[in-house]
């Protein structure tokens, strides 16, 4: 088994990042790809070529402001080894309120005028411990088989990552992918740390005086 490890990136990243990388068994053969270029979009399109092109069974996806570790990579390779396809790890969102990255809808509504109204709800109430079918999810960490992705290839063509009008680079892949008959899952027992900023002044001490702690 040959897994295509991607990450895409602009031109740095987080010490916490390369150590959860670092630190990971992956097992079988393996490559790890930096992708560089300002627009995230257009990295993850330059790695879907590289994956359909290549000698690959697996693509996994990881974001360069994670945090995650061996259980992570070990949940998601049994996933696919049961017949799954495409899987999601469970992320978070850095920016209060902190929501999991997963959605229970996710579509574009048609309107009058021909006019496409883009939406998304988050899956908030998400089984524990468990791998279920979600909508669409956060492109952070996902492990895919490349199978599934050439399918998808074959359909809406390397582009899968450009952006629809009201939707992110990730959301915009999950819908092609469900138009193109794949099913999405998210397994909540492969959980990531996403690496957040804190910045702690006055205003922050204030706050938590008055909250006790």
């Amino acid at each position: 088994m040959n897994t295509l490890v991607a990450v895409p990136c602009m031109d740095m990243m987080y010490t916490k990042f390369v150590h959860s990388l670092f630190s990971l068994t992956m097992g079988g053969d393996h490559e790890v790809r930096f992708v560089e270029s300002s627009l995230i979009y257009d990295s993850r399109n330059q790695i879907v070529a590289k994956a359909v092109d290549g000698d690959y069974d697996r693509l996994l996806w990881l974001d360069s402001d994670m945090t995650f570790d061996q259980t992570m990579i070990a949940y998601l390779h049994q996933d696919l080894d049961a017949g799954y396809d495409i899987v999601s790890g469970l992320c978070f969102g850095r920016k209060p309120p902190i929501r999991p990255v997963i959605f229970k809808e996710c579509y574009l509504q048609e309107l009058e005028g021909g006019l496409l109204n883009p939406v998304s709800k988050r899956y908030e109430d998400y089984p524990r411990d468990m791998l279920f079918e979600v909508a669409a999810f956060g492109g952070a960490c996902v492990m895919m088989k490349v199978d599934a992705l050439r399918r998808i290839v074959e359909k809406y063509g390397r582009m899968l990552y450009m952006p629809i009008p009201g939707f992110g680079e990730d959301l915009s892949f999950c819908l092609r992918a469900k138009m193109a008959g794949e099913r999405l899952w998210c397994d909540s027992r492969a959980t990531i740390g996403h690496i957040g900023l804190k910045i702690y002044d006055e205003q922050e001490w204030l706050r938590s005086k008055n909250d006790g702690s």
